[in-house]
């Protein structure tokens, strides 16, 4: 994702620290597909194409894609199709007054949305997307189980809170998963995708606080078969209940990340 890529100093196996310096923020680029309807694909190839920077924009971008299950009616179900994205995209649809859900579908720092598969469309709502201060994290990982990621971020928001508050949300995402679809439109294809959203959670919820308070909190993620951290990498933003997004950060998980040796 360009300059919104982070360095990874070295640490312990089991546990290393990323130091992300202050920059302009990043445009957040929401994308609800589903690898069971015929034109989500195109969106998809798409989204990569941003990831790897093809398209040369002038501001970093951080891409979450989230598969919803409402096309697993069409005689094949998506792998990575969840409810909970299903729920997240209505949520949205209210937000914006849309009438109808649909695939593929973009939406840009939770306020304004368009057809994700046309390239204009797309493209020019990134450009005009509004943005806001860069979060400034520290995140630290660690596996205490071969089943579990620990996140711990410290730092500050880089922007002041009212008293109306906002969630500090992580989204934890997966690049590179390649998928061979055996029924339904896309029968016989075999499907790349990238940015894919394994796991959503709120860090925490904060009001009335200035944008260089000190925040550390820890969350910790359940994980699936095959995690392969050097896929990985997590998204945190700021969110108002009326699901917009006022800041963001993305950190790439390190790429030998280890399970955590017990103590003798």
């Amino acid at each position: 994702m360009g300059s919104c890529f982070s360095k990874h100093p070295t640490s312990e196996n089991f546990s290393t620290e990323v130091k992300v310096a202050r920059y302009e923020g990043p445009v957040v680029v929401e994308l609800f597909s589903s690898l069971g309807d015929a034109n989500s694909p195109e969106a998809e190839m798409l989204f990569s194409r941003l990831g790897r920077g093809d398209f040369k924009l002038e501001m970093p971008v951080i891409l979450l894609a989230y598969h919803v299950d409402y096309w697993n009616h069409m005689g094949w179900k998506d792998p990575f199709g969840s409810s909970l994205w299903t729920a997240r995209q209505k949520a949205y649809a209210e937000a914006l007054q849309i009438d109808d859900l649909y695939t593929p579908q973009a939406v840009f720092q939770g306020k304004a949305q368009c057809m994700a598969s046309v390239e204009d469309k797309l493209l020019s709502r990134i450009t005009s997307a509004p943005r806001y201060p860069g979060l400034e994290f520290q995140a630290t990982f660690q596996r205490p189980t071969e089943n579990s990621l620990q996140v711990t971020l410290t730092g500050h928001l880089n922007s002041d809170v009212d008293s109306h508050g906002v969630d500090i949300n992580v989204a934890l995402y997966e690049n590179g998963l390649v998928t061979d679809v055996e029924n339904g439109p896309n029968i016989g294809r075999v499907l790349t995708t990238d940015y894919v959203v394994r796991k959503l959670a709120k860090l925490s919820s904060v009001k009335n606080i200035s944008a260089d308070t000190p925040i550390s909190e820890t969350l910790k993620f359940a994980l699936w078969d095959g995690f392969d951290s050097s896929k990985c990498g997590i998204a945190v933003f700021l969110q108002n209940d009326s699901h917009h997004i006022f800041g963001s950060q993305d950190i790439k998980l390190p790429k030998d990340l280890q399970v955590k040796e017990e103590e003798e």
